[in-house]
């Protein structure tokens, strides 16, 4: 089941910008709200001071994110800029004052006795509904940066999910490499105090400290990865090196089995990518028929008032009335008119592009979410529990003497092979979802 989103996407959208234009000034954070949900439902993620610990849901990193990431800010700037030249489209053209002084200086006269001074104002009309098209072309444009707006949102909000369960990825993998070292450290205590009495070879003791070796570096590994996705998700959230993250969302298994006919519906109605190519669309066209429009030649109506001087004919004060349209015998803008049309071309182009694309990466994100949740029920049907068990079986028999060191070390390598990618599969599936969110554009609920 999707969660409908289009009756409040002007509603979120305009608490987002809220949100935002209330940070610009000084770059700090108010609430904001997730892209997966309406904005007066939003999770308000605390603001830490650095060097604490901050506890973090994947609703609360999502609203901190949305609160705090500058490439967020920076594309809502573009949405400011395209209102500017909304406004600007809307505006009529400035009239022209002119003042000027005309005379004759041949049998005495001057400009003091028998000069003329005029003033005038002329006012350029736009013909064809220029004025009009503009408009609209400016409104398409402003509608099309909101959209990339959301369409920003969606892809970062991919990043921020992602980077959230990479880091529990590790937690867990660094969890099981733990169990592991650590169940090896007392397999090597007990091994080296029964080396030391002669009950077992050299060659085994050496074998359970290799493996107790490369435990542990899989301890060091999974540390290191944790931390470097740490990092990654405190640069999206914009926090110091100095917090610590406590991630509270556990990277469990949810059962999903949505309808791909709906999915395929849904990305091409709302994802927000497809909106700015349609808008852009809407643009060119527009602009092809302002374009056209340029064929018709605009007026400029003037208006004056002269005052001569006192040897002047007898009609001392003279009122002037002048038009003005140019004759379109050669430029007819049949450049501009044929560059727009290649325009709307290209956008056509790139819309029937986009769509297609969409279309196949719902597909291929849809299958690669059934394949990995069939692989999660696979391991669900018991699989774990045979590779702890045969684990602790061998281990004791090894311990009565009924098992070799060959034969604990093959089970301890079968069990950690079994549960890490029990944890791989279970992020992949965890992946898939958010990728498959990501292409429809919104969130998947069942």
């Amino acid at each position: 089941m999707l969660r409908a989103q289009t009756g409040c996407r002007k509603i979120f959208l305009a608490a987002t910008l809220g949100c935002l234009a209330a940070a610009i000034p000084p770059f700090s954070g108010v609430s904001g709200a997730p892209m997966t949900g309406p904005a007066d439902k939003a999770v308000k993620a605390p603001s830490p001071a650095p060097g604490t610990t901050l506890k973090l849901s994947l609703d609360e990193a999502i609203a901190l994110f949305l609160r705090e990431n500058l490439d967020l800010l920076i594309t809502k700037y573009g949405i400011d800029s395209a209102k500017g030249q909304q406004i600007t489209a809307s505006l009529f053209p400035n009239p022209t004052a002119s003042v000027g002084t005309l005379s004759s200086y041949t049998q005495g006269h001057t400009l003091s006795n028998s000069g003329q001074m005029f003033a005038q104002v002329q006012q350029l009309f736009e013909l064809a509904g220029k004025r009009g098209y503009r408009i609209e072309s400016a409104a398409f444009g402003t509608q099309s940066a909101e959209a990339a707006f959301e369409d920003a949102i969606r892809q970062l909000s991919f990043t921020v999910k992602d980077t959230y369960y990479r880091i529990q990825l590790a937690q867990r993998r660094l969890a099981l490499a733990e169990e592991n070292r650590d169940r090896f450290s007392r397999i090597l205590e007990v091994n080296t105090i029964r080396f030391k009495k002669g009950y077992i070879a050299e060659v085994d003791l050496i074998r359970i400290r290799l493996q107790f070796i490369d435990f542990q570096s899989q301890v060091i590994q999974s540390i290191q990865e944790s931390d470097s996705s740490r990092s990654d998700l405190r640069q999206l959230l914009r926090l110091s090196p100095a917090t610590q993250l406590e991630l509270t969302t556990d990277l469990a298994y949810k059962r999903l089995d949505p309808d791909i006919g709906k999915l395929r519906t849904a990305a091409l109605e709302i994802r927000p990518d497809v909106r700015v190519k349609r808008l852009t669309y809407s643009q060119r066209e527009a602009d092809l028929r302002l374009a056209r429009a340029y064929r018709v030649p605009d007026v400029t109506v003037g208006g004056g008032y002269a005052i001569q001087g006192s040897k002047g004919p007898d009609n001392p004060g003279q009122v002037a009335l002048n038009l003005g349209v140019p004759l379109p015998l050669f430029n007819r803008n049949q450049g501009g008119i044929m560059q727009a049309e290649v325009a709307v071309q290209m956008a056509e182009a790139d819309l029937g592009k986009t769509l297609n694309q969409v279309e196949n990466q719902v597909d291929v994100a849809y299958r690669n979410l059934i394949q990995s949740r069939r692989l999660i029920e696979a391991f669900l049907g018991g699989v774990l529990d045979d590779a702890r068990s045969s684990l602790t079986i061998v281990e004791r028999a090894y311990e009565r003497g009924g098992a070799t060191i060959l034969d604990l070390l093959d089970a301890a390598r079968t069990s950690r092979t079994i549960q890490q990618n029990y944890i791989e599969a279970l992020y992949n599936y965890q992946h898939n979802v958010i990728q498959l969110e990501n292409a429809v554009g919104q969130e998947i609920t069942s």
